[in-house]
């Protein structure tokens, strides 16, 4: 039940989160806007490790975990909050729906994962097929729109990597103390890259971006990043991945209800082909497994 509940909650933070992205940019502008989520949301943390009266591991393996926690936190969420300055919040969600299929190719390599068979590579194929039409409707927009798709894809390549890496690692460590380790990695990345980028504090900061901030910073990182690695804890990476088969539907819809963005017809069978790729990717893992249970049964 507590995996569900957490499921549940990750697929609501994760529907939200692009749009509060999208805000948190608009004003003060992306460095500031990641920057001051990632330091919002080690103050959340750090208290709560330090006072509850466990042990903050830094041995080799639970450095080598905080580095590849800080590859998301750091590399993945810096992409995405720079692409989101050129394409519209819903599209972030979708190109992040091939997360689970760059996770199953990791895990094959890294973890021995047999998670690579006809149908997986089928699935592959939509999910790139999806992936052109996106871009290609981005280059009808403008070149920066195609520039931003290019961001996010780099951004699900590494939140893939950090997954895979984590699970490879093994440190087996709380979900807070991985969050909070990564946090302290990737926030001295974030000053010296908003200070080298811009270094300017911003003399207003709307309303609308300061709510999206604080949110970000206070509910999604902390209470998303935990329950997210919570979740990868217990739970094969490739399945973690497959969260993303729900978000970027609901995603769409908040930023066309919300922000009013557009929802056009190539934007919506880039959607399909993507999101049909994962929905046969997820068939093609429950028929694998059915399958190995045959055998099984066989065998005794």
């Amino acid at each position: 039940m507590r995996i569900f509940l957490a499921f549940c909650s990750i697929i609501v933070l994760w529907s939200t989160t692009p749009l509060a992205i999208k805000w948190s940019g608009e004003g003060p502008g992306f460095l500031f806007g990641v920057a001051a989520r990632m330091v919002i949301g080690l103050a959340c943390l750090l208290p709560f490790v330090l006072f509850a009266r466990r042990k903050f591991p830094v041995d080799r393996k639970a450095w080598l975990t905080y580095f590849a926690v800080a590859l998301q936190i750091y590399g993945a969420m810096l992409s995405v909050y720079w692409a989101a300055q050129f394409i519209p919040s819903g599209w972030i969600s979708v190109i992040f729906g091939l997360t689970p299929m760059l996770t199953a190719f990791m895990s094959a390599l890294w973890l021995n994962e047999r998670s690579l068979g006809l149908l997986q590579l089928i699935s592959y194929g939509l999910g790139l097929a999806g992936l052109f039409v996106m871009f290609g409707t981005a280059m009808g927009i403008s070149r920066d729109a195609a520039i931003g798709i290019g961001g996010v894809t780099l951004a699900s390549f590494l939140q893939s990597a950090s997954s895979v890496l984590v699970k490879r690692i093994g440190a087996a460590l709380p979900s807070v103390t991985q969050v909070t380790g990564g946090l302290l990695v990737a926030v001295p990345l974030y000053l010296i890259t908003w200070y080298r980028g811009d270094g300017v504090w911003p003399d207003i900061i709307p309303a609308q971006s300061l709510l999206s901030i604080v949110y970000l910073g206070a509910v999604a990182t902390t209470i998303g990043f935990a329950l997210y690695y919570y979740v990868l804890i217990h739970v094969p990476a490739t399945k973690v991945a497959l969260i993303t088969l729900v978000t970027p539907v609901m995603s769409l819809l908040i930023g066309n209800a919300v922000n009013r963005e557009p929802l056009n017809e190539k934007v919506l069978i880039g959607a399909g082909l993507i999101m049909g790729a994962l929905l046969l990717h997820q068939y093609s893992s429950l028929f694998r497994r059915k399958e190995k249970n045959k055998t099984a049964i066989r065998r005794t």
